[in-house]
């Protein structure tokens, strides 16, 4: 009989210190932890953000953004301050997808152009060669125009003189002793006038 209250007692102690321990976070604390909680995720929200932003930014110079990255971004930062950042960490990571696949679709267009279609270039309004010369299709460096020059020395009299409609080769096959000549002339060249061939010009091609 002892024993049994004995037992009965022990269990009862264990049944209070069950409830003492399960009541032990009090409302504050639980609110608390939820506060930390919501925090922690519209942190994490500001940064995909932040992230969404900067791959937008790498598209747009790349000449590659698309029209809804702009919209998600917006909508993800009036979800971050409605203080739903769930929601805003979903349209960040959307608008970041969006950018990075958008920089990845003009690289591999590019690429296309320099490796099969960039052989060949039509003048347009504003053209010069060191501008033709500094697109990513054709050579990516401006100080390589010569190129452009001696290739079409057919078609270009004055290497500052090109008019809009003219198609000039790009010569893919200059070797690295070609392109070192190319950016020598450009950087040495000296003064210029508007219809004159000048007599650096006339040494490169001459080479």
């Amino acid at each position: 009989m002892k024993i049994k209250n004995m037992m009965k007692y022990f269990g009862l102690t264990a049944l209070v210190l069950t409830v003492a321990v399960g009541c032990a976070s009090t409302p504050k604390e639980e609110a608390a932890a939820e506060t930390v909680v919501q925090d922690t995720a519209c942190m994490d929200a500001q940064n995909a953000i932040n992230e969404a932003k900067l791959a937008a930014e790498k598209a747009a110079a790349a000449g590659a953004i698309w029209r809804d990255t702009e919209g998600l971004l917006k909508q993800a930062e009036d979800a971050l301050k409605a203080g739903d950042c769930t929601k805003a960490i979903s349209l960040a990571k959307q608008a970041r997808s969006q950018a990075e696949a958008a920089q990845a679709q003009r690289e591999a267009e590019l690429a296309r152009m320099g490796a099969a279609g960039a052989d060949s270039y039509k003048v347009t309004r504003g053209d010069n060669l060191w501008r033709i010369s500094g697109k990513k299709e054709i050579y990516g460096n401006p100080y390589q125009w010569p190129l452009i020059y001696k290739a079409n020395r057919d078609k270009i009299k004055d290497a500052d003189l090109i008019y809009p409609g003219q198609v000039f080769a790009i010569d893919r096959a200059a070797s690295s002793a070609d392109v070192a000549a190319a950016v020598n002339h450009a950087k040495t060249r000296g003064a210029w006038s508007l219809g004159v061939v000048e007599d650096s010009d006339k040494a490169y091609l001459a080479k």
